[in-house]
């Protein structure tokens, strides 16, 4: 089975090397058409086609592009007064032979929209009925039998993802951007909050650097953040984590001679709060830590904590 899977995956792999290597001067003009284009972008296939064609919908429209599905049966039925004269149409079919896409082609020529197709045969009914084609073409499917769409969807699947990249990058979209149009995910959130809006400020752990070894426990496990801040809120002196705690005991464990100054870290991590807190999350990732304190780096003052877990 490990074998069977492996194949499948090295199938498909050589089938997107190859669809790589057909992309040609229409793919720019596809994203010059589509930056240009006043209108949304609808995409539309059946089967397969059109399950890829939703998720190619979903990530354009996630990424910057006004993007919605629509299945070309119910096209036929009505739903073709969704399509606006300035919107531009994607229509998928690998075989591009598929009837219900064929026959909403001469409504999108009487109203005059512009039409990609994206098909694996550029002298099918669909490609030469359409004004660009993205040709994705491949040898055969991953398929045992060569017959269930695999490495063809895959193909369609990826062709996709390089049109939302190339439109990212020509409209310099940035995380930012992206963030606002998932304003309910964790990315979001990280993207849009800042670290004011999820630091602790009440109950801090503060401690005088000539307090006892045996009020440095209670105060770290008082204030249940798995550290201790030396100072107080107009400056502080450094911090004292529990690894910071650990360290020390391994090199001296005899507590009666230990002291807050030879223990607590003097130069702590310090973030100002109208920073973001993917900001302070990153800040973070890269010094190895998981707590950071908010406040004026500059005047060593504090006015909260955030810890990473907490995002």
């Amino acid at each position: 089975m490990q074998h069977i899977a492996k194949k499948v995956f090295q199938d498909e792999i050589e089938s997107l090397q190859e669809a790589a290597a057909l992309i040609d001067g229409q793919f720019t003009l596809a994203i010059e058409a589509i930056l240009q284009s006043k209108g949304k972008l609808i995409i539309t296939g059946a089967g397969k086609s059109g399950l890829i064609g939703k998720k190619i919908s979903a990530t354009l429209a996630s990424t910057g592009s006004s993007s919605f599905f629509m299945h070309p049966t119910e096209a036929f039925h009505g739903d073709l007064g969704m399509i606006g004269q300035d919107d531009l149409v994607i229509l998928i079919s690998y075989s591009g032979e598929t009837d219900e896409v064929i026959k909403i082609i001469p409504f999108l020529k009487w109203n005059k929209n512009q039409t990609l197709s994206i098909t694996g045969n550029p002298n099918s009914t669909i490609a030469k009925n359409t004004d660009l084609h993205l040709n994705v073409h491949i040898t055969h499917e991953a398929c045992p039998l060569k017959l269930a769409p695999t490495s063809s969807t895959t193909a369609t699947l990826v062709m996709g993802d390089a049109l939302a990249v190339a439109l990212m990058e020509a409209r310099k979209f940035q995380p930012e951007d992206f963030a606002r149009f998932h304003p309910g995910g964790s990315l979001g959130r990280k993207l849009l909050v800042k670290v004011k809006d999820v630091m602790r400020t009440d109950k801090l752990p503060f401690i005088t650097e000539d307090a006892s070894f045996t009020e440095l426990l209670l105060c770290m496990s008082e204030g249940r953040l798995g550290m201790v801040i030396v100072g107080d809120t107009e400056y502080v002196l450094g911090v004292v984590t529990d690894g910071d705690l650990r360290r020390a005991l391994m090199q001296n464990p005899d507590t009666s001679t230990q002291t807050i100054a030879t223990m607590m870290s003097h130069n702590p991590v310090m973030i100002q709060e109208d920073e973001f807190i993917h900001e302070a999350d990153y800040l973070m990732m890269t010094k190895k830590i998981t707590t950071v304190l908010v406040g004026s780096p500059a005047e060593r003052k504090i006015k909260g904590i955030y810890q990473i877990y907490t995002s």
